[in-house]
């Protein structure tokens, strides 16, 4: 008896730590959109905690993370790419100011290295998100590529450029990158002057090889995208935007708000 209790303890202890780790094996997309109940088993992340998806398949290098709120609550996070033990290449801070309006949805580069992504709960204990991570599938898998066919904006170290875009545009696409060089900014969703619905502050130890691709939801007129280039000039960066979904709103009600 002795020597059975001996023996289960250490097993139960190994499954007890690996729950509270929070730990999921990675997916594959069986969706090229953003419905979170096709891109994985939903993860429910309580607030103050985190959930990680091991992501081991060499052969893909585009994981695609969705979030949003079960409630219409605000949404704080964290999305950070592991390689190793210690190497944090690629960290993504996101706030939505209503997370079932404006759910967070972005693509992370893995360079075809296994790797986690860790998806932590930065808001309070009341605020829980729901999640789906998995590696993306065509045409999504390929939008990093696909949106370089778009002219690039040049914005330099400590430059701001806002963005505005026709009303019919239902969701964006938007990618920042360089030529190899770190990558450090701010995105923001604005609806009207300078009404933040979202923003997002990456950083990457290589813009090229992980740049920061967002898809917004814009449902109406009057959204625009600002963007600002935190590191110092010597470090510029180039954005991309492309509309992902189009409806039949008509453009000129989109400027409405900013004349």
């Amino acid at each position: 008896m002795k020597f059975t209790a001996a023996f289960l303890a250490p097993l139960f202890l190994a499954s007890t730590t690996h729950a509270l780790v929070g730990i999921s094996p990675g997916y594959v997309s069986k969706t090229a959109g953003w419905n979170l109940k096709e891109i994985s088993p939903l993860q429910r992340v309580e607030g103050e905690t985190r959930h990680t998806f091991s992501m081991s398949d060499m052969t893909r290098d585009v994981v695609q993370v969705a979030m949003e709120s079960p409630s219409a609550r605000p949404l704080t996070t964290e999305v950070n790419l592991w390689l190793g033990p210690d190497y944090t290449p690629y960290k993504l801070t996101a706030h939505s100011e209503d997370g079932a309006e404006y759910p967070i949805q972005v693509l992370v580069g893995t360079k075809k290295y296994a790797c986690n992504v860790e998806i932590k709960n930065a808001g309070p204990y009341t605020q829980s998100l729901t999640a789906a991570c998995s590696y993306a599938v065509p045409p999504l898998a390929d939008s990093t590529t696909d949106i370089k066919y778009e002219q690039a904006t040049y914005i330099e170290g400590g430059a701001i450029k806002v963005q505005t875009f026709p009303a019919e545009v239902e969701e964006l696409q938007v990618m920042l990158t360089t030529k190899g060089k770190h990558l450090k900014a701010k995105v923001e969703l604005l609806l009207g002057p300078n009404n933040i619905k979202q923003e997002f502050d990456v950083y990457a130890s290589n813009g090229e090889k992980n740049p920061l691709f967002l898809v917004f939801e814009t449902p109406g007129a009057g959204y625009a995208i600002r963007v600002k280039n935190l590191a110092t000039v010597e470090y510029p960066l180039d954005m991309y935007t492309r509309a992902s979904r189009t409806g039949t709103a008509q453009a000129s009600a989109a400027t409405a708000q900013w004349n």
